[in-house]
């Protein structure tokens, strides 16, 4: 059983930072072989890709956050991060994280594992 448990939501002003966790576990689940990647889901709309990580530390972002956000993980400690800064208020979403095997991809349906959210909500 693999569990990705997202953690550090909240609610902040405009221009402010966050910085989201996603923890994994699981008996058989070597995250060092798993591309991890953030989506997030705006009230009322679909889950859309914010960013993802290769296992050895390549990322790729979504253009609205291009410059804002910053994916690294740490291998040892099974868990992905996602620091946010320079915040707006159209960043207010739900935010996922989730795992693939091998690389990454903008596709949500292309990763297997997911946690259940976090909420972020940018005031204005």
């Amino acid at each position: 059983q693999v569990q990705l448990v997202e953690s550090g939501g909240g609610l902040v002003q405009a221009g402010g930072s966050l910085r989201l966790s996603c923890a994994a576990s699981g008996r058989t689940f070597s995250f060092s072989n798993y591309a991890m990647g953030w989506f997030r889901q705006p009230p009322g709309e679909e889950r859309k890709f914010v960013g993802a990580i290769t296992w050895n530390g390549g990322t790729v972002y979504a253009d609205s956050v291009k410059g804002r956000f910053t994916i690294s993980r740490d291998n040892a400690k099974n868990t992905v991060y996602l620091q946010m800064n320079s915040l707006k208020p159209e960043d207010t979403a739900e935010y996922h994280c989730a795992a693939k095997f091998g690389t990454i991809s903008p596709s949500a349906s292309n990763y297997f594992y997911w946690g259940q959210g976090t909420q972020v909500t940018i005031s204005s």
